[in-house]
């Protein structure tokens, strides 16, 4: 069942989403002989091209010697003809007399700083790129990882090699242009320090080592990261888009301590990711720097002590080995899916040097030209396979199983931007031309039912208004689905939305925020909405597995916690549990927020313990037992603190529910406005503090808060308010 509701509005700027990347200007399209002489995986252009390694099964050796009729080449099981055939082998390279190494790419981040070498130079040569993500990895990882590639450049690298090196700390960087000075190459690694690491990562707070456990209470601190792996993955793609135009097979060796995966997980980012590898020929080997690791049932010094049995009947042990898994889930994806290999659990990264110069000594190049001329962006799977019956069957072939067809926009009539859109709803290629931001929440509407708002952002710079007297006007196209494990859709979501703003609200800098919303029973679930704005086609798409939770044996049933710092009016009769007395909480994605701003709480509990009768004793001792219905009394109380680090910064006066205020839900709803006046800028955590104190259970989730200057400085003399303001409810305390 789908609810939608008709709220649009404009939300703060999400700055921090892309803050570790560097802005570029987009690269100039190359000519059309660059077009035809390139040897990337292009899909832009009629022109496909792939690598083929041909390799003798029982020696491994490359097979050479072979022509353009020796090779069949079938899309999607049809034949296509062989345009254009080459060969590429390291041992025929020629010396190069440039210091550094570029490829066409305009503003890109990989310009040359020296020399510069023409396309026909750069034949049968090896492009290595050596990724180092500062930002996952702990001073030893760091350090593994500088010794592992002085070791190569030093004793491994040979004359056919030109090797760059990027690193990701706060910002994605060139730190060496590729080149074949080693001197070079060594000064940029040993540029790094172990105090560079964990830009970005998970606070200490967390305690991941932690099962569940009812027999004490576990910390609900789960934080959404998913902006941190989007800005990984981000910095991936960047780094592919600006290989693209190097007319060679590119390598990345990719040095991380993982890839969180907690939090909702854009998956649309990875499939970006790795289509933007697939598409600049880049095959990614990722290397997991922790070596290998001796996991223990009670977790390491960057966790928190283990409580309960957990230690003892292995469920902390699988829970430690099921979150490194996840962290080298993503590694192996991208090295998988780009004709990689990945390198876990070892401790000697060696093989994987060995592995990438192997892979690239030598490989045929085949081009054809598609017979299926649709632009519809379908995933078109590629067969390669030996004409010549003496060697067929003595031969194994290596080369990417496929490519995305493009997609076009221009001139299609309504129909087919309908089907366009459905399309890409359906599609495993994400779309990603403009950026797309999520959030689900949820609140209960009985014990099996579950009601889960969901917002999406979609950042103003990314849309592209038209002037309109003095509106600035623009349409979007929201399509979202809701499928179950099964593959079933369950929920779906349709709307055009038009935008029609005052040109003085300069929506360019802010953001334009979507809610909607599903009810689902319990269960994991795959969210997937595609947004199009509708003046050039361009779309972006984000997906999720969501998780509706079964807390009916939980002793304190708690919703979602909403963070606002808008409220607009509702629509009538509007059902929703963000509305309230007529108004409307936008959820803050990003939860980031200004001093000259307030911030609005919002999260309920459900089915709290009936107290006793006033001034009767326990039951049980002579007194009157507990009274129930929707009329009996409970004492649920609750506050917030902000703690910046481990200094308790605020904390709003403790709050007393006795009775239930949403009685339709079994729930007693809680909201709070706290002016941020009074909070000095920075990064706060915020604990919500909830005790059940007739059922004698409680909960203390929490979550990261950033606040930021104001927009302009207040005027001399004004007085911050008080940052503390429950608001006003029914009976006593609650919403």
């Amino acid at each position: 069942m789908t609810h939608r509701l008709p709220a649009l509005v404009l939300a703060a700027a999400l700055a921090t989403v892309t803050s570790g990347l560097p802005a570029q200007q987009s690269p100039q399209p190359p000519d059309e002989s660059q077009r035809q002489s390139s040897f990337t995986l292009k899909v832009n252009s009629d022109l496909v091209l792939t690598n083929v390694v041909v390799r003798d099964r029982k020696s491994g050796e490359v097979v050479r010697g072979l022509t353009a009729k020796d090779f069949t080449i079938l899309e999607n099981g049809k034949p296509q003809t062989i345009s254009s055939f080459d060969f590429e082998s390291v041992d025929q390279a020629a010396p190069l007399n440039e210091a550094t190494i570029t490829g066409q790419a305009g503003q890109s981040i990989f310009n040359a700083k020296n020399g510069v070498a023409h396309p026909e130079e750069l034949r049968n040569h090896r492009l290595i790129v050596l990724f180092f993500d500062l930002a996952s990895m702990q001073p030893e990882d760091i350090e593994r990882s500088q010794e592992a590639a002085r070791n190569y450049i030093n004793r491994q690298m040979q004359p056919a090699d030109l090797v760059g090196i990027a690193s990701l700390d706060t910002t994605l960087s060139l730190d060496q242009d590729f080149t074949q000075n080693k001197q070079l190459l060594l000064n940029a690694i040993n540029s790094y320090s172990g105090n560079q690491g964990q830009g970005f990562q998970q606070g200490a707070t967390s305690t991941t080592n932690q099962v569940e456990d009812t027999s004490s209470f576990t910390p609900d601190e789960q934080e959404y990261n998913d902006l941190n792996t989007d800005r990984e993955l981000f910095a991936i793609a960047s780094i592919s888009k600006s290989l693209a135009y190097i007319n060679e097979k590119k390598s990345m060796l990719y040095f991380s301590g993982g890839i969180q995966r907690d939090g909702i997980e854009n998956q649309a980012s990875l499939r970006s990711a790795i289509n933007a590898a697939v598409r600049a020929n880049l095959s990614i080997y990722s290397v997991d720097t922790r070596g290998l690791q001796a996991i223990s049932p009670l977790g390491d010094a960057s966790t928190g002590s283990i409580r309960g049995t957990g230690a003892y009947n292995g469920a902390a042990l699988q829970n430690n080995l099921d979150t490194n898994f996840s962290t080298q889930e993503v590694m192996a994806t991208l090295s998988s899916d780009t004709g990689g290999k990945a390198f876990f659990d070892s401790n000697d990264f060696s093989p994987a040097f060995e592995r990438i110069q192997r892979d690239t000594s030598a490989y045929y190049v085949l081009g054809f030209r598609s017979t299926d001329t649709r632009r519809d962006g379908r995933y078109r799977k590629l067969t390669i396979k030996i004409n010549r019956p003496d060697t067929k069957t003595d031969v194994k072939l290596e080369y990417r199983a496929g490519y995305y067809a493009p997609a076009d926009y221009q001139h299609s009539s309504r129909e087919d931007r309908e089907r366009q859109l459905e399309e890409q709803l359906a599609s495993d290629l994400p779309a990603t031309d403009v950026a797309v931001y999520m959030e689900t929440l949820y609140f209960r509407t009985d014990d099996t039912h579950y009601y889960v708002p969901v917002s999406i952002v979609v950042p103003g710079s990314q849309i592209p208004f038209i002037k309109g007297g003095d509106k600035d006007k623009a349409t979007l196209d929201i399509i979202g689905e809701v499928k179950d494990p099964a593959g079933h859709v369950i929920g779906q979501a349709r709307e055009t939305v038009k935008l029609s703003i005052d040109q003085a609200q300069q929506v360019r800098q802010k953001n334009v925020q979507y809610s909607t919303g599903f009810t689902l029973p319990i269960g994991k679930f795959h969210l997937k909405f595609v947004v199009r704005e509708n003046e050039t086609g361009r779309m972006g798409s984000f997906e999720t597995d969501i998780n509706v939770p079964d807390q009916r044996k939980s002793p304190l049933k708690m919703s979602s916690v909403v963070l606002a710092s808008q409220r607009i009016p509702a629509a009538k009769h509007a059902d929703s549990p963000l509305v309230f007395d007529g108004q409307q909480l936008v959820p803050n994605l990003p939860h980031v927020f200004r001093q000259d701003q307030h911030l609005y709480f919002l999260y309920e509990v459900y089915g709290p313990s009936h107290a006793a009768a006033a001034g009767s004793a326990e039951a049980g001792k002579g007194g009157k037992p507990a009274a129930k219905g929707p009329n009996a009394p409970v004492r649920v109380l609750t506050s917030i603190e902000f703690l910046n680090g481990t200094t308790k910064s605020f904390e709003t006066p403790l709050v007393e529910a006795n009775s239930l205020n949403v009685p339709a839900r079994d729930a007693v709803a809680f909201q709070f406005d706290v002016p941020l006046a009074g909070l000095k800028p920075g990064l706060y955590t915020c604990q919500i503090n909830v005790i059940d104190d007739a059922g004698g259970s409680f909960i203390f989730p929490r979550t990261a808060v950033l606040i930021r200057e104001p927009a302009q400085a207040a005027a001399p003399g004004a007085t911050p308010d008080k940052p503390a303001n429950p608001l006003p409810a029914p009976g006593t305390g609650g919403r």
